[in-house]
């Protein structure tokens, strides 16, 4: 069933479903973003998918997810084919780059329910590709 949520979450990711993605999560997940703060609850999580949504465009592909035998952990390891729309503070400037980058993430639940999910890339990978 664990594998089940993720890769449903995975699903709902690429096809831009936001409200399914947040069907899966627990009310107080925390989202531990690569290299930034942690948000908490669903507000702030579906806040962080529209601004992603706003300058990038994303597609995750090759995705082998994990759980342990309880259910109450797993993790996935994926590509990210990206494109960057929009400049993000503080990032290079967006002009249609295209990126792929492999990332991963991690994921606590709770009831059957994403609680916690944490993710990363390599940032400095990342930003040598768009800077190219």
């Amino acid at each position: 069933m664990t594998k089940a949520v993720i890769e449903a979450y995975f699903d709902a990711f690429n096809a831009g479903d936001v409200e399914a993605m947040l069907a899966l999560l627990d009310t107080d997940i925390e989202h531990h973003v690569n290299e930034g703060g942690i948000r908490r609850g669903k507000l702030a999580f579906a806040e962080f998918c529209a601004h992603m949504n706003h300058a990038y465009k994303e597609t995750l592909t090759d995705i082998v997810a994990f759980s342990n035998d309880d259910g109450t952990r797993a993790a996935a390891e994926f590509v990210v084919n990206g494109q960057y729309l929009k400049t993000d503070p503080g990032l290079p400037e967006a002009k249609g780059q295209t990126y792929v980058l492999p990332a991963g993430s991690f994921f606590s639940l709770k009831n059957g329910k994403i609680a916690r999910v944490t993710t990363y890339y390599n940032l400095n990978d990342w930003i040598r590709q768009v800077s190219a």
